[in-house]
């Protein structure tokens, strides 16, 4: 069964691997199989589970909140999030302005089948919003019931700090962010996870295993392997897993085989028991396109890797891992994207 760690400095406990449905439910897999990936977590004890407005332009919410209906609800922890373009994509239909995300936690809890969420997100950072203007419409969110707790993704250290000082003024609670995080993807150490300490903010790492290049199914030379996240074109998974298809990388990766057999893992286990390792992560989202994938993750979740393990680990990667704590700035657009 699964862990719980805290999340932040809440009483919010939440499970350490969380499933998340970005490229899955509505687009690399139909609703059918959708449905049987969330029973399978809810089988495994997986209780928290991650969406967003945007996953395919709310069809991914439906499909959660179809797939969790007749579940009780204050056993489960419901996650979404909001900036990204929806709807018809107007001048409005994006941003942290106070309309959007008023209008936006309806139609979500709408698709969510649900009174509530647990925790609430801003997608991005939104540079043409004042963020007085957006946290003042997250505590209302929070004081209307819609709403527990307030988090972010992919928010700069410095933007973490602003946003953690407007919401105790508020009398609210940030107690999230959501960045990629992953024994290649490792940018959030130098100092967003630092800052989030000071401020008792955890990490809900997405893409934990490098869109799933830490498994080890991309080999040096090969093509894609049919019906992986490479060749997703419609849900977005191929635009984000090529930084990690080069030859270096994937060679790196192939040194990380014989660590995982010796620990009795897979290469898949082994990538989540790492990020895991982290006291400053509250849970790690995975995906999955069949039910039987679950089964194999969960089976991370308690697993204790010891110091020589970690730094096996470390040695095979650091010369291809990404480390630039400026990597963070470059994921928020300046701009709305409509």
């Amino acid at each position: 069964m699964i862990n719980h760690r805290y999340l932040g400095n809440s009483g919010l406990r939440i499970s350490e691997l969380t499933l998340g449905n970005w490229v899955t439910a509505g687009g690399q897999v139909g609703r059918d199989r959708a449905v049987e990936v969330v029973q399978a977590a809810l089988d495994a004890g997986i209780t928290t589970f991650d969406t967003a407005d945007t996953y395919m332009n709310g069809a991914a919410e439906s499909i959660l909140g179809e797939a969790l209906h007749g579940q009780r609800r204050a056993s489960l922890e419901v996650f979404t999030k909001v900036y990204f373009p929806t709807g018809p994509k107007g001048p409005n239909d994006t941003g942290l302005s106070r309309k959007h995300i008023m209008e936006s936690i309806d139609a979500s809890l709408q698709r969510l089948r649900t009174d509530y969420v647990d925790l609430y997100q801003a997608h991005r950072y939104d540079h043409d919003t004042p963020l007085e203007e957006t946290m003042q419409a997250f505590a209302d969110v929070v004081r209307a019931g819609k709403a527990l707790y307030i988090g972010v993704s992919e928010w700069t250290a410095d933007q973490l700090r602003a946003g953690h000082a407007l919401a105790q003024d508020l009398g609210i609670q940030l107690i999230s962010n959501q960045p990629q995080y992953s024994a290649l993807w490792r940018v959030i150490e130098g100092e967003v996870i630092p800052t989030s300490r000071e401020l008792g903010i955890s990490q809900i790492v997405w893409s934990p295993l490098a869109q799933g290049v830490l498994t080890g199914k991309y080999r040096p030379g090969a093509a894609v392997p049919e019906g992986s996240r490479a060749t997703d074109h419609k849900g977005g998974g191929s635009r984000f897993i090529e930084r990690f298809l080069t030859e270096d990388i994937l060679l790196a990766v192939q040194r990380l085989e014989p660590i995982a057999a010796g620990q009795g893992l897979t290469m898949a286990q082994l990538g989540l028991a790492w990020v895991l390792h982290n006291d400053a992560v509250a849970a790690a989202l995975i995906g999955a396109s069949r039910p039987e994938q679950v089964a194999e993750n969960v089976r991370a979740s308690g697993v204790e890797l010891d110091g020589a393990t970690m730094a096996a680990i470390d040695e095979a990667l650091a010369p291809v891992a990404i480390t630039d704590p400026a990597e963070t700035e470059k994921v928020s657009p300046r701009h709305r994207l409509v």
